[in-house]
């Protein structure tokens, strides 16, 4: 039943989350803080796929798109955090057991919230045939995706290269849009929602919550905001970096 396997899935989300926190917290490491982001949606959705056990066509296309995207996802953070070493985003709170949790549930609950219309799809009995909405569904995921991959690899690239240092990203994907990579990601969680829509009832659609939550997160908590105001204050003289940001999308790239 759906009810048995939201609750349950709620569980595995903070069981794989507690143990992370627990190994980040002895060790004072932020290694695995990002790693276990992606892993958890892994998680979930290889767990959901087999409480049920029916494996349709669209549970396991479903299933592999999240684990597609968590694993690009979980790669490309942890290859990151071995390079930088410390993220500063933690100074201040991995050393502070109560702040540090905070973090690690909230994590647990956005994930599982996230996940939801995969995990109303893989709790049903009935087949449903893969149809054209179901296509478009997994056209808008590997977009995001393929967007997201490129502007992560390009940042990463530019980072890493020391002519670079105390400079912006501006060319590339990130010459149209500020953010290529949340946009990337909203797209992918849009997806998977859309790819959903034909084996949803009109209650199940309140799983529309999911690609809601992820985008409102980005946009208006922990993403955006975040780099904005970090860019803003750091070149807040830098009339180049004024220009850029007058002149390019936040976050839809816009083609000149």
């Amino acid at each position: 039943m759906l009810s048995n396997l939201i609750y349950s899935s709620l569980i595995v989300s903070f069981a794989i989350q507690i143990l992370f926190f627990i190994f980040a917290a002895i060790f004072k490491t932020d290694k695995v803080t990002d790693l276990s982001y992606g892993l958890t949606f892994i998680g979930l959705a290889i767990f959901s796929l087999f409480d049920n056990g029916t494996f349709f066509r669209y549970q396991l296309i479903s299933s592999l798109l999240i684990t597609l995207w968590g694993l690009r996802l979980s790669g490309y953070l942890f290859i990151r955090i071995l390079k930088i070493k410390n993220d500063k985003r933690f100074d201040g709170i991995r050393e502070n057991f109560i702040k540090f949790a905070q973090f690690w549930f909230f994590q647990a609950i956005a994930v599982w919230i996230i996940s939801l219309p995969n995990t109303y799809i893989q709790s049903l009995k009935i087949d449903t045939s893969i149809n054209a909405l179901m296509i478009v569904g997994v056209l808008i995921f590997l977009v995001g995706l393929t967007i997201e991959t490129i502007a992560d690899i390009q940042k990463f690239v530019f980072k890493n290269d020391p002519k670079n240092k105390g400079k912006w990203i501006q060319s590339g994907v990130w010459k149209y849009s500020r953010h290529p990579n949340y946009f990337g990601e909203m797209l992918c969680w849009w997806g998977i929602f859309v790819f959903t829509i034909p084996a949803q009832s009109e209650l199940s659609l309140l799983s529309i919550i999911g690609p809601l939550f992820i985008s409102f997160i980005l946009l208006f908590v922990t993403g955006v905001p975040t780099l904005e105001k970090k860019y803003d204050q750091r070149y807040k003289d830098n009339k180049d970096y004024q220009k850029y940001k007058k002149s390019t999308s936040l976050i839809i790239p816009k083609f000149n």
